[in-house]
């Protein structure tokens, strides 16, 4: 009997998931969870290609002041995460960068705020399959760095409140009770979200560069949140970290070079 190695029949090919092959996406790669967002980063983008559209992946490839970028949508939560992560590294892609919207749990922190993570709390199940659960779920600090030093440089420009710290990782949206999000918060948490413990994880296991900026959809400590019409403002700090990230992504690469 030979049991099959997943590792092994998936490198280098077609990706069954992603449906993405080498040569499709380049070294860089943002990850919002929703696939219209995908849509919304290839607008910055020149010369943006569908590369491709499955399930909860939607893949565009295209450049920022000459590099190379594309954006993959994985969905909501770290399993999907995880496989746009292991997939699109099976094609070549070597940075990820995920690019979110996530509730605040900290009182001054409001809507449409920037928020950096420097690490995340691994309340999911995925990150357990790959390292045991004592084992830290962190970015990598020299991408953040420069992250959150081109978000201070372009923070009076675009307007918006920044914020770094430690964000959890959940996987229940609706499990989250009132007693839960109270401890988070006396514990120092930033913010929440679904997919970047996963994304860390995956990224340090094949020897690979993440990090996660997000957009704050609400505070769940103060009860700002906006559920019943659009969220005007977030959608203002979507488009507010997509500039930070691709202007993170030009000079990450340019000081690389050097």
């Amino acid at each position: 009997m030979t049991i099959l190695n997943k590792a092994d029949q998936t490198q280098g090919k077609i990706q069954y998931h992603v449906r993405v092959k080498p040569g499709d996406v380049a070294k860089y790669v943002l990850l919002p969870g929703d696939p219209a967002r995908a849509d919304r980063v290839a607008k910055y983008l020149d010369d943006p290609v569908l590369i491709a559209n499955n399930r909860e992946y939607r893949t565009f490839t295209g450049t920022y002041k000459g590099v190379g970028v594309s954006v993959t949508s994985t969905g909501i939560g770290c399993p999907s995460a995880s496989i746009a992560v292991e997939e699109l590294a099976n094609v070549g892609a070597e940075v990820f960068i995920r690019i979110g919207s996530s509730a605040a749990l900290q009182p001054e922190i409001r809507i449409g705020d920037l928020l950096v993570s420097s690490g995340s709390m691994k309340n999911e199940g995925t990150s357990r399959y790959y390292v045991p659960d004592c084992f830290p779920a962190v970015p990598d600090l020299d991408l953040t760095h420069t992250i959150i030093q081109t978000a201070r440089s372009m923070k009076s420009e675009l307007d918006f409140g920044l914020h770094v710290g430690i964000c959890a990782s959940d996987d229940a949206f609706y499990g989250e009770t009132q007693e839960w999000i109270e401890k988070l918060a006396k514990l120092g948490v930033m913010n929440v979200e679904m997919e970047s413990s996963a994304i860390y994880t995956v990224a340090h296991v094949r020897k690979l560069k993440a990090a996660c900026i997000c957009a704050v959809s609400g505070n769940l400590i103060t009860g700002e949140v906006v559920y019943e019409k659009e969220n005007t403002r977030l959608v203002e700090g979507w488009d507010k970290e997509i500039k930070v990230v691709l202007e993170s992504i030009y000079r990450f690469e340019t000081n690389q070079d050097k």
